[in-house]
């Protein structure tokens, strides 16, 4: 079955270059918690693949509508996309497979430059996305709305709860948590920005010294999102902050507004790992009663 997978992938690849691709070198490669990944080549040309059951085809599709539409904005470098699809009982995406090398300071002032660049111009609206996606393997709802803390508080934080108290995890009354979000952001209208989503140092980096994005959550919202995420588990270089404040300053009170918009990706991986991320969100929650 492995075999017929792999002859399978090679034929879609094929289709989609007009090219024939015979893929006769596979590895596996160390990646995060969600897929399996592989380099494949035929020792001309490589590809990076993703697998996983057939169930996350959607996980898949909602990557691929991503990177593309990061892609549209012309300003990072992001994986192309060459296909998708089901092959017996696995879900598959091929991208480009793109090398990364170490960022230097001015490479980290550039990408700071880059990503306050595509939150000012590329805008809508309202807050959400044209479909649900996904944060990791988690659901993400994007309905548009008008009001950002209605968005948040609902989308985000309340909805992460609720998937929580599923598993057996009660941390906080919803209803009340999602109250209070929407009065702790009820001054706030901030620009609705195309966003990563989920931008940390494990989903970007440089390639030929050219700042790149991957692994999207996109949607449309507040921009300080995706800088409060840059800040939660490993804090990027201060040359990228530089940079983008130097193309656009954030605004006041975005230090009052951080651990809200952390919170989120707090409640996920308590989600995925449980663990001290569960004592963690609920340090949080008790400060903001």
């Amino acid at each position: 079955m492995v075999n017929f997978m792999w002859h399978f992938i090679s034929e879609e690849i094929s289709k989609t270059l007009d090219k024939e691709f015979i893929c006769d070198d596979i590895r596996e490669i160390t990646t995060g918690n969600s897929h399996k990944a592989f380099k494949i080549t035929d020792g001309r040309r490589r590809f990076f693949v993703k697998t996983n059951q057939d169930v996350y085809q959607a996980n898949f599709q909602a990557e691929s509508d991503g990177l593309e539409h990061l892609a549209k904005a012309q300003l990072f470098k992001v994986p192309k996309v060459i296909c998708s699809g089901v092959v017996e009982e696995s879900a598959f995406l091929v991208l480009e497979y793109l090398t990364f090398s170490e960022g230097q300071s001015g490479n980290w002032y550039q990408f700071g430059q880059l990503l306050a660049q595509q939150h000012k111009t590329q805008t809508q609206n309202m807050y959400g996305w044209q479909e649900d996606n996904f944060i990791g393997l988690t659901p993400q709802p994007n309905q548009w709305q008008k009001k950002w803390c209605h968005f948040f508080a609902e989308q985000r934080i309340g909805f992460m709860l609720q998937l929580l108290a599923e598993k057996g995890h009660q941390l906080a009354d919803i209803n009340k948590v999602v109250v209070t979000i929407k009065n702790l952001l009820g001054g706030h209208s901030p620009v609705s920005s195309m966003l990563h989503g989920d931008l940390w140092s494990g989903n970007s980096g440089f390639c030929k010294n050219t700042p790149t994005l991957f692994d999207p959550a996109l949607y449309f919202g507040d921009r300080e999102t995706d800088i409060a995420m840059t800040e939660l588990f490993a804090r990027l270089p201060d040359a990228f902050y530089q940079g983008y404040q130097d193309y656009w300053p954030l605004d006041a009170g975005y230090e009052y507004r951080r651990p809200v918009y952390q919170l989120y990706h707090v409640l996920n991986h308590a989600l995925m790992f449980g663990g001290h991320y569960l004592q963690s969100a609920q340090a949080t929650l008790k400060n903001m009663e």
